[in-house]
Parts: C-alpha cells; structure tokens; sequence
C-alpha cells in the first residue's frame, strides 16, 4: 500500500541549518540540523537530469519507460493542472535505499493532537524527518521514554517546496519511481502542489489541499492519458484505499469521542485504558474482516495479493495515537477542498487564487470557512463502515 499521508516537508531545518552556515554536528538541536542539511545535499547530488538518464546505453527498459512518463506527467502538471513549471522532478536520483527519509510522530496516550516541533518557514509541525532510520529510532524512544505514543514509518517523497529550485529543484527518487502509474502521477501532483500555496504551521490544511489536488489531478490523467489497463489496476486499489480510508476514519471517530469522555466523565485511570483498548480491538477485528473480503474469490473487482496488501496489514499491526493522527492531516479536509474546486468550476487557477486567500486568513477562520462547503452527513460517521 502507498499511503499518501506519509510524505515529509523538510525545507524548514534545512533553511536554518544553511542560515546557521556554520552548524556542527553535536547532540540535540544543531545535530539534527546538520543531520537535515548533510542528507539533502547527498540526495542533491545524486540526482541527474532525466534526458541523461534516458540516454544511458545500460538503463534499464522498465526505467526508461518510467521516466518517460515522469516527463509526460510533468508536462500535464503544467499544460493541464496550472501547477509550477519549474526545475522540480525534472532529475531522477537512485538513492539505493527503501526510503528517503524516516518520519516520526507521537501523541498523548489519550488524545489524537500530535506531538509538534517548530521550524522557520513552515512553523509548528506534527513530524521530524531524519535521513537515517536508527536516527529516527533514536528520536522515537526519547518521546516514547515520555509517556507519548510514536510511529516511525519510512517516506518515499522527499519536498523543500520549491525552495531549492534554483539547485536543480526536488529530484524523482528511486523509492517511487516503479510504483503503478496511478499511484505514481498522484505523488507528483501532491508534491507540485505544495509549491503552490503553503500555510505556515498548518499541515492539515496544506496536506488536505495538496491531497485534493492529487485526487482530481489524477482521475483526470486517468481518465485521458493512461492505458485501460492502468486505469483498472487504479481503480481495485482505489477501492481498497477507500475501504480502509473509511474503517480508520470510523476509528478516529470512535477514539475521539472516547478521549472527550475522559474529561466529561471523569473516566478512571482503570476504565479509560479498556474502553480505549476495546475500540483498538475492534478496528482490528473489522480490517481482519475487510482484508478476507480482499483476498476471497467471489467479491468485487479483482482478488488482491498478500503482497498488495502488506502495507495495510504493516499499518494496523502498529497503528496507535500517532497513526491515526498523522493520517486524519491528510484527509479530514479533503472533502471541503474538493468542493471549493466545484464551486470554483473547475477552474485550477480560480481555484488555487481561492485557497491563497484561504491561507492568509488566521487558522481557525480558514478551517471553518473550508467546512462551510461541506453539507453535513445524513448519517452518523460513527456507523462502521460496510466492509
């Protein structure tokens, strides 16, 4: 599974760290800046053009053909989406490695309120992103040693939203390069997007956004410019991504209001653990059931692999506070966004010119203006999705 919530933003230690000029690697703060900036410049630097890498003599085939339709995408991005036409994901680099960066994010034992961390250019934010997985570890056991649930997940996509297109812009990489072409378009209209508008300190807004753009983005490189075949395999996953969207949005939901019950009801510290550990079961038992509904001959569209979905089954197998979390920033306001695209008639420039003045406006207005566009449900959110 690619899950699109796990993407990293990480112009905001680089930018100091290169204002710092002079950071040395030590413990605490400086060592993390300087582990930010050392990181980015080797990715920087692996990176070459993609008519380079076209041209080599011993690329391989299924590279070529992936990188010509990087090149393809990329043009769409700006004939077709009005998103920045610039030096980004026109370089492709072979990090040789399952990740980019490793992301780490925590949370209260009983809330769903990140843990943050603030940065210039994009303030407060609910991740650290470290270019090394022990690192991450390292830094996931401190906040553990708090009290504070954590999640250390690795992030194909690496984004200094556009900040460093004058150096060659962000690169392709290899930690995504082969992922199905519509999963694969959806990355690069997501990243893109940021460069477009980018509130400080907000990440639901900016990732919600970002996700808006990558979802109507690629239904519409889909739907004209990708083979049958590719359109197929996009839509079984689609479908599953859907599912379990709606199984752990059901769960946020159910969690939440079992937190706000701590404070109404004055729960004890005995009851809280097992009411909590009840609805984690549950969500448990419910994704077993939707993930034999996948596997089982007899069921809509095609049967899935274990392999198509091990990430899902990665994701459960850890999933606390901090998951669920870090994973409401990039869809709770999706809904509202695509609405405004709507109301904007489809037009992307009227539409980004509407999400600007959006983000100038103080963060409780902005979100409640972008609510605004939703209609409220018919039914409960709290029903439990049909798997």
């Amino acid at each position: 599974m690619h899950q699109p919530f796990h993407r990293l933003r990480a112009m905001p230690t680089l930018l100091f760290c290169l204002a710092l000029a002079g950071c040395t690697s030590t413990t605490g703060t400086l060592g993390y800046y300087w582990q930010s900036l050392r990181g980015h410049l080797q990715l920087m630097q692996a990176a070459e053009p993609i008519d380079r890498w076209i041209a080599r003599p011993d690329i391989a085939p299924a590279l070529r053909e992936r990188l010509q339709l990087a090149q393809r995408a990329r043009a769409f991005a700006v004939a077709e989406m009005g998103l920045p036409d610039n030096a980004s994901y026109r370089r492709y680099a072979d990090l040789q490695r399952k990740a980019a960066v490793w992301n780490v994010v925590a949370a209260p034992p009983y809330a769903l309120t990140l843990h943050t961390w603030c940065f210039p250019v994009t303030g407060c934010i609910g991740y650290r992103g470290y270019f090394t997985e022990a690192d991450a570890q390292a830094e996931a056991a401190q906040l553990a040693a708090q009290g504070l649930e954590v999640e250390v997940y690795g992030v194909p996509a690496y984004s200094t939203l556009g900040y460093m297109n004058w150096a060659g812009g962000d690169p392709l990489l290899s930690t995504f390069i082969a992922w199905p072409e519509g999963e694969f378009v959806r990355l690069l209209f997501h990243e893109l997007a940021h460069q477009v508008v980018y509130a400080e300190g907000d990440t639901l807004f900016n990732e919600s956004f970002a996700t808006a753009v990558e979802r109507i983005g690629s239904a519409r490189w889909l739907a004209t410019e990708a083979s049958p075949t590719a359109r197929e395999a996009f839509a079984t996953s689609e479908a599953r991504r859907i599912a379990f969207r709606a199984l752990t949005r059901a769960t946020r939901t159910r969690l939440a209001d079992i937190y706000e019950q701590k404070e109404a009801l004055a729960l004890t510290q005995q009851s809280l653990p097992a009411i909590k550990n009840e609805a984690m079961n549950r969500f448990r038992a419910e994704y077993a059931a939707l993930r034999a509904h996948w596997l089982t001959p007899g069921g809509a569209g095609p049967v899935a692999s274990t392999a198509q979905v091990a990430g899902y089954d990665r994701w459960v197998a850890k999933a606390n506070n901090a998951s669920f979390a870090a994973q409401a920033a990039y869809d709770e306001l999706v809904p509202a966004f695509e609405a405004l695209f709507e109301r904007e008639d489809r037009d992307w420039q009227r539409f980004y010119d509407a999400v600007r003045r959006l983000s100038q406006q103080p963060q409780a207005q902005r979100h409640a203006a972008l609510q605004a566009f939703v209609p409220r449900p018919t039914t409960s959110a709290k029903e439990t999705p049909g798997a």
